[in-house]
């Protein structure tokens, strides 16, 4: 093949290797190419002039211009062997035009010639050289992305090992003493005697330097182009140990009956077996949701826990708080406050307008009534259309509220709503600081006047009516209406504390956390789609677990509702809970608050509600496209049995499917994870802080039982019935402490990790950022009209995760 020589030798630029004969059979037409310049000559048999033998794999490549092309050979009249050269991509602009030597050239017809359109190919190593066969090498180019949280780089060893459907690579050191640095970017080769097929998985393994040098690598994902062209995204978003193994897939989702590779198939059963070893169901207590079988954070496996940043600025976070408070002498003092104005030092380094607002504000009705609707719990109020036989308020009592209207009337046009804490009934207090508490079981009646004020008419502090438990009103003496809405207030934290935020949005997103980790691979698109919606909530929940309703946690200590009351309201909580409590509209509907007046986390919430089912919608739909796939996909049959066992204890009554059969079912189930686990939390946990921070507001413990009688109450019996000292400061220090966003804030629509390598979930995905930016500022625009602004269903404000 004296041609092939000649060509190296006029092209001084290239080197033979780097010659790529098409045609592998001997003595046919062939091609000679350089990767990056082109198609330089062809032709060096008798029969020129016949369409060259394209091997399959070489039929279609990608040229300069960014189209696809066939590789051949175009007969046109003309007296000399001939190429035509485009301009190169590597800064050749002049065209070339190759003459073989005399005594290898065959004797062409003159009517014809051999014009050959420039292509490139990429990745390629020589086939044939002067009579030597040599086989065709393949080059895999493998890019590495270390990621850019502290700690993330390594020197250690990392090995790296392609799988395809026809062939598999050696284990081959990206290292070579260079290591990975924090958010770098490195680009490897791999040599293979022939195409892998289709790519199944990448194998990452770490070696310690020198078998002494033990750090872990945090891989953000792997990037492969493949010989054809292909770039395949493998993520990763993990920490990868010494010792230690990783098997990453394709981006591409898919459902398990459709990736029918058998290589492929055992990948993902093996994942699924190993991943079910490492997230394990544990019984926290009887008659609640089971939890993660992990007694301590640190033994969590690392994907799944904080980032260092994150890590540290909690633990800071949690002892400045507290450390602020022993300085000061509070956090220890049990005396009791002696005026309401000595709480004002407290609050010094930590004033905002809202926590201004409601300490001028935290005793008018007005204000209390609007709690209800967008306070730390818009969850209890629901239209009432009848008293409950237990809470007999008549007309003559009410009548000055009600300016001259009776309550069946009021209740006819809709007006009247009820609030009944009857889940505390029979739950005695803690004890906190050496002296018992006590917990009320309160029902409020409240009317919503024509102003569209929700104002307080009627509470009574206990379930049974008697003598001894009278029924409180705003014409009653001003201290004995204070102490009554702060017996209420009492409630309000047990039950939002217990119920509505511990259960409802933090053990229920540890359920769907651990239950997607464990039937769920990382190729399901809905581990995809969920995955941003479980970050960190296994390591805030086992540290909510320990530091907080522990038997020293700060709910335990410094709460009426902790200890053995806590079990027990937490037992009753998720006896009553349904999944029509869990799904906005309906739960809007079931209380009847439709058309409530000034409702803004109805308003926002709805809202978000439906730009997430939009993007649920679309999302799930591209890869269910009928019912019969929902039907078929073991895996999400095998993930909602998870949940309703596990997580809702297999009741029927609860309303929780066991399994899925259509895609509208899918769909309206995955809206509620997300929202329960985004915009829900957001609702219940950021005002803790400003809401609670003005302790008589929101009390977590009350330390004398509420009054027999009306008439009785002083200014100091108020002081003394609050929380003392103690209580106060460090129950202050915990709320202010989860109300901070941390540097690693994800906000809702925000996904870091790069998951996708489709069109269509990523134009998906800039519509659902694009909805969310408009409603976000929807609610700034409306803001800006408000005494008091209602932000925690922002999308701006709004976590991705139960994160805090």
């Amino acid at each position: 093949m004296h041609f092939v020589d000649e060509v190296s030798r006029t092209q001084e630029r290239f080197s033979l290797k780097d010659a790529v004969f098409v045609n592998p059979e001997p003595l046919l037409h062939m091609a000679v190419c350089f990767p990056g310049f082109g198609l330089l000559a062809g032709c060096s048999c008798a029969d020129f002039g016949k369409p060259a033998k394209i091997p399959r794999k070489l039929q279609t490549q990608q040229c300069g211009r960014s189209c696809l092309i066939k590789v051949g050979f175009e007969l046109k009249p003309s007296n000399r062997f001939e190429t035509k050269q485009a301009a190169p991509s590597n800064g050749f602009g002049h065209r070339k035009h190759i003459r073989p030597p005399e005594n290898n050239r065959p004797s062409p017809s003159p009517e014809y010639k051999t014009t050959c359109e420039p292509f490139r190919i990429k990745n390629f190593c020589v086939t044939k050289r002067r009579g030597q066969t040599r086989t065709a090498m393949m080059i895999y180019t493998v890019t590495a992305h270390t990621g850019k949280r502290l700690l993330a780089g390594t020197t250690s060893l990392i090995y790296i090992q392609l799988r395809g459907t026809e062939a598999e690579t050696e284990e081959q050191n990206l290292n070579h003493l260079q290591g990975f640095r924090q958010g770098s970017e490195r680009a490897f080769k791999i040599h293979c005697k022939a195409s892998l097929g289709e790519l199944v998985s990448v194998e990452i393994y770490s070696k310690p330097f020198m078998g002494l040098l033990h750090n872990q690598w945090f891989c953000d994902k792997i990037l492969v182009n493949t010989p054809e062209g292909d770039e395949i995204l493998f993520p990763c978003y993990s920490w990868l140990d010494s010792n230690e193994r990783l098997v990453l897939r394709p981006a591409k989702a898919s459902l398990v009956f459709q990736d029918i590779n058998p290589i492929a198939q055992r990948q993902r059963t093996r994942q699924l077996e190993e991943q079910q070893k490492l997230f394990r169901w544990r019984l926290y207590a009887e008659g609640t949701p089971q939890v993660i079988d992990y007694d301590t954070a640190l033994a969590l496996p690392a994907e799944v826990r904080f980032s260092f940043t994150k890590e540290t600025e909690f633990n800071f976070n949690a002892g400045k708080q507290l450390a602020a408070l022993k300085l000061t002498g509070l956090a220890d003092s049990r005396r009791s406050w002696e005026s309401m104005s000595q709480l004002e030092v407290i609050l010094c380094e930590n004033r905002g307008k809202t926590i201004e607002y409601i300490q001028e504000h935290w005793d008018e009705d007005e204000f209390f009534g609007y709690q209800f609707l967008n306070g730390l719990n818009p969850m209890m109020i629901q239209r009432c259309s009848k008293l409950p036989e237990n809470f007999p308020v008549t007309d003559d009592m009410v009548k000055d509220s009600l300016r001259g209207s009776s309550l069946k009337q009021e209740m006819k046009k809709g007006n009247i709503f009820l609030s009944d804490y009857k889940m505390l009934d029979g739950l005695l207090g803690n004890v906190v600081n050496d002296r018992q508490q006590y917990l009320t079981a309160p029902l409020v009646l409240l009317h919503c006047n024509p102003h569209g004020m929700m104002l307080p008419i009627a509470i009574q502090l206990k379930q049974k009516p008697s003598k001894e438990n009278p029924i409180f009103l705003p014409t009653d003496s001003k201290a004995d209406w204070k102490l009554a809405k702060i017996f209420v207030r009492n409630a309000e934290f047990a039950v939002h504390e217990i119920d509505f935020h511990l259960l409802r949005t933090h053990l229920l997103a540890e359920v769907f956390t651990v239950a997607t980790l464990r039937n769920l691979p990382p190729t399901h698109p809905l581990y995809k789609l969920l995955f941003p919606h479980i970050r960190y909530t296994l390591q805030i929940n086992i540290m909510a677990r320990n530091r907080l309703i522990s038997k020293d946690g700060a709910i335990t200590m410094y709460a009426g509702v902790g200890g053995e009351s806590l079990a027990k309201l937490l037992k009753h909580a998720t006896a009553s809970l349904t999944y029509s409590a869990l799904c906005l509209p309906d739960n809007i509907c079931e209380r009847g608050l439709e058309n409530v007046p000034n409702y803004y986390y109805r308003d926002d919430g709805m809202k978000l509600w439906n730009i997430i089912k939009k993007f649920v919608a679309a999302f799930l739909s591209h890869y269910y496209q009928c019912d019969a796939h929902v039907q078929k996909d073991t895996e999400l049959q095998q993930w909602i049995s998870e949940i309703f066992t596990n997580g809702f204890l297999g009741r029927d009554s609860s309303g929780i499917p066991s399994s899925l059969q259509t895609v509208t079912e899918l769909v309206k189930f995955v809206t509620m994870v997300i929202f329960t686990a985004s915009a829900q939390h957001a609702a219940l946990n950021n005002g803790q802080f400003e809401f609670g921070g003005w302790m008589p507001n929101f009390p977590s413990a009350l330390r004398k039982p509420p009054p027999k009688e009306k008439g009785q109450t002083t200014e100091d019996m108020i002081l003394e019935t609050l929380p003392d000292v103690s209580t106060t400061v460090n129950g202050m220090a915990v709320l202010r402490q989860l109300s901070q966003d941390s540097a690693d804030h994800y906000p809702l629509g925000h996904f870091p990790e790069n998951l996708y390598d489709e069109d269509i979930p990523c134009r998906l995905i800039e519509e659902f950022q694009k909805d969310l930016r408009e409603l976000s500022d929807l609610i700034e625009e409306r803001n800006k009209n408000l005494e008091l602004p209602y932000t925690y269903l922002n999308p701006k404000n709004v976590d991705n995760s139960v994160a805090i």
